[in-house]
């Protein structure tokens, strides 16, 4: 997901600005059908002003847990976690239509229906969205936007990782991934600057190697294929407004 504030470094936003691509190459005939057909019956409609929206409205069934991936890409990734964990139910943003396309052939491949999509910039939504609503949040090889004056452009800012602390429930995890290293410690400082997550890791292992309920997905095997190793952080929510978590996984 490419997102910026329309503002320079970690300020506070009044509006917000997209700079990601909405589309790219010409869909098949399959592909927007599945637009055309499956979207409209998973599609988050943007809350109006002043409302405020419960995920778990959004299910047929009553899912255990509620989870977001942020910019799912391609959708492997939460395809795969929809269907291991099909009593859970998975809110995916994504703005690139292409990448929505393929999230729904995925999810008609397997059979789930424990998807529900935004498709568009969902940094809108994250304030609407009710305290504690997700006990995981994704954000996996966001755009890192490597020239220093696109910074700004970045989806990991002071702003969404306090967001992300008002979302997540007591003891939820948030989990980020890049194969960027000037990205990483970027991640690796607001995450530990805002003060409410602990960092999992224990050693370089645990952020090196990516657990085993976390499947690949083709921005990581490109990433390899060009020779940059990703890495993948996990932090837990916690009450404090202190800096946990700093002395851990260095």
């Amino acid at each position: 997901m490419n997102a910026s504030s329309g503002n320079s470094g970690d300020a506070g936003s009044v509006h917000r600005i997209f700079y990601g691509r909405r589309r790219g190459r010409k869909l098949r005939a399959s592909m927007s059908a599945l637009l055309e057909e499956d979207l409209p019956k998973l599609a988050i409609d943007p809350p109006g002003d002043g409302e405020t929206l419960d995920p778990t409205t959004l299910f047929t069934h009553q899912p255990r847990e509620i989870w977001l991936e942020i910019g799912f890409g391609a959708g492997e990734h939460l395809a795969w976690q929809a269907d291991v964990n099909r009593d859970v139910g998975i809110v995916g943003g994504e703005p690139f239509l292409n990448g929505v396309a393929s999230l729904l052939r995925h999810r008609r491949n397997l059979g789930v229906d424990n998807i529900r999509v935004y498709a568009d910039d969902v940094r809108p939504l994250l304030d609407h969205l009710a305290d504690g609503s997700f006990s995981r949040i994704f954000v996996l090889f966001p755009d890192p936007w490597p020239k220093t004056r696109h910074h700004f452009r970045r989806i990991v800012q002071a702003e969404t990782i306090a967001s992300f602390h008002r979302l997540l429930s007591p003891g939820g995890e948030l989990r980020l991934a890049t194969d960027d290293m000037e990205y990483l410690r970027w991640m690796l400082a607001r995450v530990l600057r805002q003060g409410g997550f602990q960092w999992l890791a224990k050693g370089p292992r645990d952020w090196r190697e990516r657990p085993e309920d976390w499947p690949a997905t083709r921005y990581e095997e490109k990433a390899r294929e060009a020779g940059r190793s990703p890495c993948f952080l996990r932090f837990v929510r916690n009450g404090g407004t202190g800096c946990a978590g700093l002395a851990g996984g260095r």
